[in-house]
């Protein structure tokens, strides 16, 4: 038995559970939510460069 501590009882490590859960969050919560956010975001901007400028003309 040696007295030189296994990385895996460090704390400060993140576990394969942590990082798991941290992708899942990310890919399933964030990545959606900044999506729409950009989407929506560009959506709201056009339509009120719209109201100023006049619809698009062809």
């Amino acid at each position: 038995m040696t007295n030189t501590p296994d990385f895996h009882d460090d704390p400060a490590l993140p576990r394969k559970s942590d990082e798991r859960t941290a992708f899942l969050i990310l890919a399933v919560v964030c990545a959606p939510a900044l999506a729409v956010a950009i989407v929506g975001g560009w959506g709201f901007f056009v339509w009120i460069l719209q109201m100023f400028y006049g619809p698009p003309t062809g």
